[in-house]
């Protein structure tokens, strides 16, 4: 037994060269192939030789991690406009607003003359329990000085975010009186249903800022407490929007249509063809509904217009839309960064795709807009968008058109009514805002409601030679007599729509501006009709 032991011991190291021998023979007996690597190995690896170069020839310090960030952009702009590469450093704004919520004080703010000051402090907010209000000014955060030093809006909301429940310390001027808070951060909303109120009588008004995931609840809280007002008629305005969580708009979208009714369809060469559809859950399908659009109505507003627009469901009023028609699906890299892959295109109930042509110039995509301005499209309907090759026929028979936006039913010419280089100087700097700010100090409590605001307040001669002596010491913007003369009106009405901006955020500011808003005043007349 002890031998045979002994001569086992000796099996493994037989096998072991025995198996090595026929390496060795079969190394010589086939022919020799060099090694190579992959297609995709040489390219990556040819991406980082070229890295390698700039580092260490290249005439000036390059910053080679945003070259490489921004290359991987290009890259997939070539592909289409939409799909994009987004860096973990952005991720995290990109999502507060799609989940409609960040971790914060609950303050609004603006920076006037190197001045950190609150224009409004959320209801319940953290900042409201710890007793700031609208009118004070930051000096410092945890003992950093922001006041009379230069920073940025997001220098300063870096430094108050931050994780829920953690504590941010303020130093803040109250009446030249200097008080010290301690703020608890929590949950703040970002409200994506900016404002929501009684426009006529049973007409409805709700502005649509972007869709997020909680857009939908917003607009069915918004849309019940209307209708408890006595609301039988809506108009829904996301002029401006460019969209945002599909899901958003079909729950949106499902409030007006009768259950299985089509809402969008997204079809991809690796994505199933798919159809949202409305279900039994509808509220407000007794009540009709204009939806306003412009150039920067896009992707997610854009289903919202053309599923009603489709349906027969309400009345699309505007100008035609920014041609959005892909569907965009997140992927999270290893890193923390974000793939925003186009997965699918979607289609409209009656077929139509929506999305607007494109090329791999990236640029000429994007500034779309300048060229619709200088062909004259937003004075009047393009008749090149109404080819008989893009016709397309709703239920009842109505024609649409397909291939570059939605066209509305109803079209509305930009309005350059009291339009100057004056104007467009002014609402280009912040000179309205820091001036309303200014004004409101000791009146914040003068009026109850917007309401009472428009009615007891009038923006006077003396009011707005006090502005326009401002704007010219603070932002050295003057005018001529002539285009003073031009854009008093819009000058008056932007400016009292501004200053209860300052008191009622967005609710006030839309209340009062809708007055003069063409688009809106159009959608009001055909809705009393």
């Amino acid at each position: 037994m002890e031998q045979q032991r002994k001569n086992n011991y000796w099996i493994p190291i037989v096998m072991a060269s025995c198996i090595a021998l026929g390496l060795y023979l079969g190394n010589i007996l086939t022919p020799s192939k060099p090694v190579q690597q992959s297609m995709g190995e040489e390219r990556y690896q040819k991406m980082q030789d070229i890295i390698q170069v700039l580092n260490y020839k290249y005439v000036d310090s390059v910053d080679t991690d945003a070259l490489f960030e921004r290359t991987i952009g290009d890259m997939l702009h070539k592909l289409d406009p939409h799909s994009n590469y987004i860096p973990a450093s952005e991720l995290k704004a990109i999502n507060e607003a799609m989940y409609g919520k960040f971790g914060g004080v609950g303050i609004r703010f603006f920076i006037i003359q190197d001045t950190v000051c609150v224009t409004n402090v959320l209801p319940n907010s953290p900042a409201m329990q710890a007793g700031l209000k609208a009118g004070d000014k930051i000096v410092k955060v945890d003992g950093k000085k922001v006041a009379k030093v230069k920073i940025t809006n997001e220098e300063i909301m870096g430094m108050l975010k931050g994780t829920e429940n953690t504590a941010v310390k303020l130093t803040i001027l109250r009446d030249k009186n200097k008080l010290e808070k301690q703020v608890v951060r929590g949950s703040i909303p970002v409200q994506s249903v900016l404002a929501s109120y009684m426009i006529a009588k049973s007409i409805g008004f709700i502005k649509i800022e972007q869709f997020s995931l909680t857009t939908a609840v917003e607009f069915r809280e918004a849309t019940q407490k209307l209708k408890n007002q006595g609301m039988k008629k809506l108009i829904i305005d996301v002029r401006n929007n460019g969209g945002g969580v599909l899901r958003a708009a079909t729950e949106i979208v499902d409030e007006f249509l009768e259950v299985n009714t089509p809402i969008v369809e997204t079809r991809g060469v690796n994505s199933p063809p798919y159809t949202y559809r409305a279900t039994s859950a509808g509220n407000l399908k007794d009540v009709d509904v204009v939806v306003l659009i412009n150039s920067n109505s896009a992707s997610a507003s854009e289903i919202l217009a053309g599923a009603i627009q489709d349906n027969d469901r309400g009345t699309v009023i505007g100008r035609r839309s920014f041609g959005k028609g892909l569907v965009q699906e997140d992927v999270m890299l290893r890193d923390g960064s974000n793939l925003r892959l186009t997965i699918a295109r979607y289609y409209t109930p009656t077929g139509r795709c929506i999305q607007k042509p494109y090329t791999d110039n990236y640029d000429d995509y994007i500034h779309d807009q300048t060229e619709r301005y200088d062909n004259g499209e937003l004075y009047k309907i393009d008749s090149t968008q109404l080819s008989d090759s893009l016709k397309f026929k709703t239920p009842k028979g109505k024609v649409v058109y397909g291939g570059g936006g939605i066209m509305p039913d109803i079209f509305v010419p930009l309005d350059t009514l009291g339009a100057s280089w004056f104007y467009t100087e002014l609402r280009y700097s912040s000179v309205f805002t820091t001036f309303a700010f200014k004004f409101v100090q000791g009146k914040r409590n003068k009026w109850n409601s917007p309401k009472a605001y428009n009615t007891q307040f009038t923006v006077t001669d003396e009011v707005l030679s006090q502005f326009t002596m401002f704007a010219e010491k603070e932002y050295k913007i003057t005018s001529s007599q002539a285009d003073f003369k031009r854009s008093k009106k819009l000058i008056t009405s932007t400016l009292k729509a501004e200053i209860a901006r300052q008191i009622w955020v967005e609710q006030g500011y839309y209340q009062l501006f809708n007055e003069h808003d063409v688009e809106v005043q159009r959608a009001i007349q055909f809705l009393m009709k």
